[in-house]
């Protein structure tokens, strides 16, 4: 006796564009994209028309100059630095633990949770880059630059309330970041030397 072959009855796949369409609609409005990437700066606010230039000009103290040549090389405050180095050094200036005539000036104000505090309200971090300077040069030095100021106020959270910065509440992180204010200025890439 020969086998009988059986028919697999076709299904009807005419609505199946329909329902791949309508799940592809579902997922692009239910999925959130992430669009927090990239440096968080702020550009500072615009000058004042009526403001005088003396009123602009910073004391040399107060400013720390971080270059990256064309050839990736850093100097820090007009010598030659190791990336591995620099965070130690922002650290140092940003702090100006016993308040030395090199580093920031030191001014005290009030600040909530630590009563009246000694800090460097006016320091600034100038960054500035050759044109030719590779992208993940200027990342890493990015990313020591906020790695110092995020190590201080990690170290102030855990010394004042036992706990990491980020596990404080939203007033206590706002009176680390008085001590600590983030000031990196980023200026407009020039030709420092190097590869041209």
């Amino acid at each position: 006796m020969g086998k009988v072959k059986r028919e697999v009855p076709e299904l009807n796949s005419s609505s199946t564009a329909d329902i791949a369409f309508l799940l592809l609609v579902f997922f692009l409005m239910t999925t959130s994209m992430a669009v927090n990437k990239g440096l968080a700066r702020r550009l500072p606010p615009p000058v004042p028309a009526e403001q005088k230039t003396e009123d602009l000009k910073v004391k040399e103290r107060n400013v720390f100059v971080v270059l990256i040549n064309s050839n990736d090389q850093l100097l820090v405050q007009g010598e030659y630095t190791d990336v591995a180095e620099l965070k130690e050094k922002a650290k140092e200036f940003i702090k100006n633990e016993d308040n030395a005539e090199n580093l920031p000036e030191k001014e005290v104000i009030e600040v909530d949770y630590f009563g009246n505090v000694s800090v460097t309200k006016n320091h600034v971090i100038s960054l500035q880059n050759d044109r030719g300077t590779s992208y993940s040069a200027y990342i890493e030095v990015q990313n020591e630059l906020v790695a110092a100021y995020n190590e201080l106020r990690n170290d102030l959270a855990k010394a004042k309330f036992a706990k990491t910065y980020d596990e404080l509440q939203e007033d206590q992180q706002k009176a680390i970041q008085k001590i600590y204010p983030q000031k990196i200025s980023e200026a407009e890439p020039k030709n420092y030397g190097g590869k041209k």
